[in-house]
């Protein structure tokens, strides 16, 4: 697998934290940690707040939907290529409501799903830097500050709980349908 790639991730989570800078305008990633079992952690991206959107003067708020689902069995731990998600295909087999969140409000809801998980699994781009990650976990349709429209891209990340409930979160930004 090489940088660009979309990928499936599955694994323990071992941190996570929101970013910090000086300047609060710059903060716009919370960031989870997985352990796959094959040696070299995997850090998740995500976006809790888009500075293209503040700095043309639209909603810069995220938009999250939330699909419940129950589990018996835990997906296989680790890394593979992917055709990732479609927000068009899971809306269609089931309504998704979205909510918009204030980064603080983003940064606690990420906060509790990934304190209470006992395993994660995200859909995205990856990226290799100083760190193998994933990013671009959210819609990838045009939106107000970005006009290209990818489909079939999207990326979504799942949180599984130990009371045999799991949350797959969809992430959306201002415009995008």
């Amino acid at each position: 697998m090489q940088h660009g790639d979309l990928v499936h991730v599955a694994g323990t989570p071992i941190s996570f934290a929101a970013e910090i800078d000086r300047v609060p305008a710059n903060i716009d990633h919370f960031w989870i940690t997985l352990g796959t079992g094959t040696g070299e952690p995997i850090r998740i991206a995500l976006s809790t707040h888009s500075r293209q959107n503040a700095a043309g003067g639209f909603d810069s708020r995220m938009r999250v939907g939330i699909v419940p689902s129950t589990w018996q069995t835990l997906p296989p731990i680790g890394l593979v290529k992917s055709s990732c998600l479609d927000y068009q295909v899971l809306e269609a087999a089931s309504p998704v409501t979205y909510a918009e969140y204030e980064r603080p409000a983003l940064e606690l809801l990420l906060t509790q799903k990934t304190s209470n998980a006992i395993l994660v699994e995200a859909w995205g781009e990856l990226y290799v830097r100083a760190h193998l990650g994933i990013h671009q976990i959210h819609s990838m349709r045009a939106s107000c500050s970005v006009p290209r429209d990818l489909h079939g891209r999207d990326g979504a990340i799942r949180f599984y709980f130990p009371s045999g409930k799991a949350e797959l979160l969809l992430f959306k930004y201002c415009g995008q349908p």
